[in-house]
């Protein structure tokens, strides 16, 4: 459990800078959607039926909105007589830009998830006696006012606890949950068999450090063999998870700083459109950052390094860059137009409660395919610090919602450096300025919901605003939304897919032939969002069923 922090003292306030100077933003634009969604939202994920989960923790009182029909619910943490009459999850409708309350009974503080084939969230681990859950939640349609929509709970379903642990949709559907505070193993869900247990990885015993931990959220990703990229701390390794072997040990991550909770750094598997698969490392906090902000109140300035590293390569090694602003506890989101956006967090100290200083206002855009020295971009700030226990994720129309922010073992609003923010803003990246309205393409064929197949080819109709389609450069992108919570976007992937044969069939409509990736391991079953990309312009997204 994060300890308590000692009483905030004058001199904290004078010790750093509140909200440091942004530097001259690059585009985008930002705008507050909701005032009070009732949580902070804490954990995010979208859903196919372009709803968004959201949910914090359930054992630190009463949140800011109600449960339906005067329901009543009991954390098994709390005392008997205490029961809790408010909710601690929400259900946002992009369309309506409105929440509704749902029920959760078992504490899913730091916990993790992914979404399962069918579309449903399959939600592991937390705290106290909800670290061995797991929770179902099956979306609907229509269920503005459908309460039977709600959280399917099952209490002892893991056979270890997870409570700061990382979830992957593997290539057969199930779910590998990696880690957790104290848990140097993994396992599976779906369970194969009834007795099936965990599985020890000692990479993660290698990668602890008493007192520190650094190794918590690992950042993991499927790569294209089927084989699983694991970073802890500042390294990494490539795993098979069938026979429990480590395929391959990475360099250590120059420098040898830590990027996992608490030093929170994030990490992106950068688009994929060949056989090169590389991961991109960004920000986190020095070595001993964490210590130094909890026992003597010394708040170290966050990394403003990313590593980059190709890791299929023969000799695979780290290179090197440096970021605008310094950044921990950062969110990573992989955009349609396949750059990646780096946002929310601080400029000092570190991840855990009242642990960041000076938040850093302005997200930052990476272009993966620029010349170094020429890949970042400082983006225009927001006005609403983002701390620790904040989250973002991708909507299916291209903005960026951003909701979060609780730094406190409770809610907070007053007497603090960073009050509890129960806000919902959306920044839209400059992609989405009126201004590229003529280049900006429209899916009109297939509709959304369209099932394909491994290696199918797609003929996709599309029209552009009232511009003519420069041919090289139409790209089509796919991409799984992720399950956001502690800097770290699990699941988040992003293909480019080949294309071909763009003809002009009407006035600025047009039409394309795209192929499907041919396996799990590229693209796991499920649900994706497709998008036509014209001249870095997205158009809208479309669901799409794997």
């Amino acid at each position: 459990m994060t300890p308590p922090s000692p009483p905030l003292c004058l001199f904290l306030l004078l010790c750093l800078p509140l909200w440091p100077v942004p530097a001259a933003g690059g585009g985008g634009k930002w705008d507050l959607l909701l005032s009070n969604i009732g949580i902070s939202a804490m954990h995010m994920q979208l859903l196919h039926t372009d709803r968004v989960v959201m949910f914090d923790r359930t054992n630190f009182g009463s949140s800011n909105i109600s449960l339906p029909k005067a329901e009543c619910v009991h954390d098994p943490d709390d005392p008997p007589s205490r029961l809790d009459c408010t909710a601690h999850s929400v259900e946002y409708d992009v369309a309506s830009n409105s929440v509704r309350p749902l029920t959760l009974s078992t504490n899913i503080w730091c916990s993790s998830g992914a979404v399962l084939p069918d579309g449903t969230l399959v939600q592991t681990g937390g705290n106290g006696r909800g670290d061995h859950a797991v929770r179902l939640y099956k979306p609907c349609t229509n269920n503005n006012n459908n309460y039977s929509c709600n959280w399917q709970e099952t209490t002892k379903a893991l056979s270890q606890r997870r409570w700061y642990a990382t979830s992957q949709i593997l290539p057969d559907g199930r779910q590998i949950i990696v880690g957790g505070r104290g848990e140097f193993n993994y396992e599976f869900y779906p369970k194969k068999t009834a007795g099936e247990g965990s599985y020890s990885l000692p990479f993660l015993y290698q990668t602890f450090q008493s007192g520190k931990e650094n190794n918590l959220y690992p950042f993991v990703f499927l790569n294209i063999d089927g084989n699983l990229f694991i970073f802890a701390n500042n390294r990494a390794i490539l795993f098979d998870h069938m026979n429990s072997k480590v395929i391959r040990t990475y360099p250590t991550l120059p420098g040898g700083d830590p990027r996992n909770y608490p030093s929170t750094g994030s990490a992106v598997l950068l688009p994929l459109k060949s056989s090169t698969v590389e991961v991109l490392v960004c920000g986190g906090a020095p070595t001993d950052s964490y210590k130094r902000a909890y026992y003597n109140r010394d708040f170290v300035e966050a990394l403003n390094t990313c590593g980059r590293i190709a890791i299929n390569d023969p000799d695979p090694q780290w290179v090197m860059e440096t970021m605008p602003l310094a950044r921990v506890m950062g969110d990573m989101l992989l955009l349609p137009d396949g750059n990646v956006l780096i946002i929310n967090g601080a400029a000092f100290g570190t991840a855990a409660w009242e642990l960041g200083r000076s938040p850093v206002l302005s997200p930052v855009l990476y272009y993966p395919d620029n010349q170094p020295g020429s890949r970042f971009e400082v983006q225009n700030p927001t006005s609403t610090p983002r701390m620790y226990h904040s989250s973002s994720i991708l909507l299916r129309d291209g903005r960026v919602i951003v909701g979060g922010s609780n730094p406190h073992q409770f809610y907070n609003f007053t007497d603090v450096l960073f009050p509890t923010d129960l806000t919902l803003e959306s920044f839209s990246p400059s992609y989405l300025d009126p201004q590229f309205g003529y280049l900006r393409p429209q899916i009109l064929s297939p509709v959304s919901g369209f099932y394909v197949g491994y290696g199918q080819d797609v003929m996709i109709r599309f029209n552009v605003g009232s511009g003519r389609v420069v041919k090289s450069e139409i790209m089509v992108t796919m991409i799984v939304p992720a399950f956001a919570t502690h800097s770290f976007s699990m699941n988040q992937r992003l293909l480019i897919l080949d294309s071909w044969d763009v003809k002009e069939v009407g006035r600025y409509k047009y039409q394309l032939r795209v192929r499907m990736p041919g396996s799990g391991n590229f693209a796991p079953g499920g649900y994706y969002l497709l998008f036509v990309v014209h001249r870095d312009i997205p158009s809208e997204g479309i669901w799409i069923h794997i």
